[in-house]
């Protein structure tokens, strides 16, 4: 498939207009002081963009200076960057959810209409990374991070499977892919969802959206292996839209969490520093901008931003 480079107009206002018009009247919901030190009391909510289907997956591109992010049920990536109107990046995307880059700049793609983990290079060329475990074919991978030696780390629960699905795997996998071989982490998740790693790459975090409402914590090698996983926070008490979902890590180790009321935050050690609230139900989430301190977020019809006051690990 070709990238495409042209413009589709998304609301009638340009959006860098947009990108300086803040939604008021969003709470900071502060449990401990701590949060105060990550983002501002009246740190403002900023809409970038809307008119979307559903939207998932954002990843910020360091080298271009811009993000992408998927819209599924569209099936399309597009591009946004300051300045300019949001554009399709590829299409179709095989109805991609999560994205991330690995280190030679390729963009990795988590498929839901493809049932596999795709890959496009910096050049255009496309190719199947992972497509199935011990011979039959994957659900639909939802999201994946990449280990600084190469390894990605996938979850694939049922959410993009047909419903007249006869090749299924009868699991709802947490999945390692190194050197050609795909290893099964966790299979005992209702949903796996979003997942991330810390900054010393020593600890895996995936959240699990349902039955029950949770983020696990798993512990990670210097190889690259991981053991067996452990409750980080359980959500299932928590009011509000949304379930546990997209996880992105700052430098500092804090955790920012889709998940009910908005986008949590978490300490390393699991405590609740409080919850950033939005006009929308956040899916996911992405670190970026020129400092690293742009908190992306995609909620639904809509593409969303918030200033913070530390950098994220990505």
């Amino acid at each position: 498939m070709k990238i495409t480079s042209r413009l589709r107009l998304i609301s009638s206002f340009s959006l860098f207009f947009l990108f300086l018009l803040p939604v008021f009247g969003q709470n900071l919901d502060v449990k401990d002081q701590a949060l105060l030190d990550l983002v501002a009391e009246d740190a403002e909510i900023k809409k970038l963009a809307d008119g979307f289907r559903f939207t998932e997956g954002p990843v910020w591109n360091k080298e271009e200076g811009h993000l992408l992010f998927s819209d599924i049920p569209a099936n399309t990536i597009y591009q946004w960057k300051p300045g300019e109107q949001v554009s399709v990046f590829r299409e179709p995307s095989h109805n991609s959810n999560g994205l991330t880059y690995d280190a030679e700049g390729n963009l990795l793609m988590a498929e839901h209409g493809g049932r596999k983990i795709g890959q496009l290079s910096p050049e255009g060329q496309y190719d199947a990374v992972v497509t199935a475990y011990k011979g039959t074919r994957l659900n639909s991978p939802n999201d994946l991070i990449v280990h600084s030696n190469g390894a990605i780390y996938f979850t694939d629960p049922p959410y993009g499977l047909p419903a007249d699905a006869s090749d299924t795997l009868g699991i709802y996998g947490v999945y390692r892919f190194y050197k050609g071989k795909t290893t099964l982490i966790d299979e005992d998740l209702y949903r796996p969802n979003g997942l991330a790693l810390s900054p010393d790459e020593r600890t895996l975090y995936v959240a699990n959206s349902d039955r029950p409402k949770k983020y696990m914590k798993y512990p990670v090698s210097k190889g690259g292996k991981v053991g067996k996983g452990s409750l980080f926070f359980n959500a299932s008490g928590l009011s509000g839209n949304g379930n546990p979902d997209g996880i992105k890590v700052d430098k500092q180790g804090n955790l920012f969490a889709t998940g009910p009321g908005g986008v949590l935050v978490f300490a390393s050690n699991g405590r609740h520093l409080g919850t950033i609230r939005f006009p929308e139900t956040p899916s996911n989430l992405a670190f970026g901008g020129p400092e690293g301190k742009t908190l992306f977020v995609t909620a639904r019809t809509g593409l969303y931003a918030v200033e913070l006051k530390v950098a994220g690990n990505e």
